[in-house]
């Protein structure tokens, strides 16, 4: 098992979706976060959940509350109650709606990190995937200043940052659940997996 830290992202808008994607059924769990929360828990020694409010869950599980920026949907405040709540150095993060990153992208993003880094991020022939990847604790004062100026954009943080990207050539891990139709596909495509 991994001792890094594994943090999902579950405090989005999700406004292309329409409706809350952390909360929608999937692969025969209640919540797309409990699927996430039950797979990622089999290869991390701890797991967490970061959100806005942990009373939208029903059930039992370590959550990072942030409680400061109601009003701030974007990742940026939820890395920042990360860095807070917790004391490591390092930490794996990915976003609640990619349930097909597997232990095989999370190890090879693991082996690839190194103390010099700030980040080591996922990246495919579409682009980075700023949600899956290792960020490290130097990146805390970049962030509160982020969140200062109204500025999230991740991608942005990483280029001007020490950031080694390790390149996927299979996009199907990284399929997003963004919409309604991204969920339709990702619910055909998880009965024919073996989580």
């Amino acid at each position: 098992m991994f001792d890094i830290p594994c943090v999902i992202f579950a405090g989005g808008r999700s406004s292309r979706m329409g409706e809350d994607k952390a909360l929608l059924p999937f692969g025969g769990f209640d919540t797309l976060t409990q699927f996430q929360l039950s797979r990622l828990q089999k290869i991390f020694k701890t797991v967490y959940i970061s959100c806005k409010s942990k009373k939208k869950f029903d059930f039992q599980a370590s959550f990072i509350e942030d409680v400061k920026t109601q009003d701030t949907y974007a990742p940026t405040a939820g890395f920042l109650a990360m860095f807070e709540a917790l004391q490591s150095e390092t930490f794996f993060v990915l976003s609640v709606d990619a349930p097909f990153v597997s232990e095989n992208e999370i190890n090879k993003l693991i082996e690839a990190d190194t103390q010099e880094l700030d980040a080591c991020i996922a990246q495919t022939a579409f682009g980075i995937q700023p949600m899956c990847g290792i960020y490290h604790r130097c990146l805390h004062s970049r962030f509160k200043k982020m969140l200062l100026e109204d500025t999230h954009k991740l991608g942005f943080l990483l280029k001007n940052s020490n950031t080694k990207y390790i390149n996927f050539k299979n996009e199907e891990p990284f399929l997003n659940l963004n919409n309604p139709k991204e969920y339709e596909i990702a619910k055909t495509l998880i009965k024919h997996k073996v989580t």
